[in-house]
């Protein structure tokens, strides 16, 4: 879990989607942008990330993804509903044909019972296809760490989504 470990499966994301025509938006909460800076930092990145939305509130999530406010107040930002409506919303909002959404908590604090620090739901949208959700509990490993392997995790979402289709 280091900077050259994103680097590296950013690099295979650009790659990965540059041949097979595809573009990517993010809509990323808890990460605030790092998985959109991550395939930004490798060259060639502008023909496959057609945008990204920072929605760290609930009003940008509704304004930007068009997250249903009455869902947030059911189910919370950090939820598997909410995960899926962020990734849909920014499918239905861009060019894009995958879109993968991260909403959690980072910490320090922020937690509770149900939602404990560490806690973070991850979409991932295809046209054509079922949204795809995973439930990811890092524990309360620290602020950047969360973050860090949340990146990681979204990376390997985008990745695995295609894999079927690339073969």
């Amino acid at each position: 879990m280091s900077a050259e470990d994103i680097s590296r499966s950013a690099l295979e994301i650009i790659e990965t989607y540059t041949r097979l025509g595809l573009k990517i938006t993010t809509a990323e909460s808890c990460t605030g942008g790092m998985v959109s800076a991550a395939l930004t930092a490798i060259s060639g990145s502008s023909a496959v990330l057609e945008r990204g939305f920072v929605t760290y509130s609930n009003d940008a999530k509704a304004e930007m993804l068009g997250v249903p406010p009455a869902l947030i107040a059911e189910h919370g930002a950090v939820s598997a509903a909410v995960a899926r409506a962020m990734a849909e919303g920014a499918l239905r909002n861009s060019h894009a044909n995958v879109s993968v959404s991260i909403t959690g908590v980072a910490g320090p604090g922020g937690g509770s019972v149900l939602k404990p620090v560490g806690l973070v739901h991850f979409a991932c949208a295809k046209k054509g296809s079922q949204t795809l959700h995973i439930e990811q509990r890092f524990g309360d490993l620290g602020r950047e760490i969360v973050r860090i392997r949340s990146v990681l995790k979204a990376l390997d979402l985008l990745r695995k989504v295609v894999e079927e289709r690339d073969q």
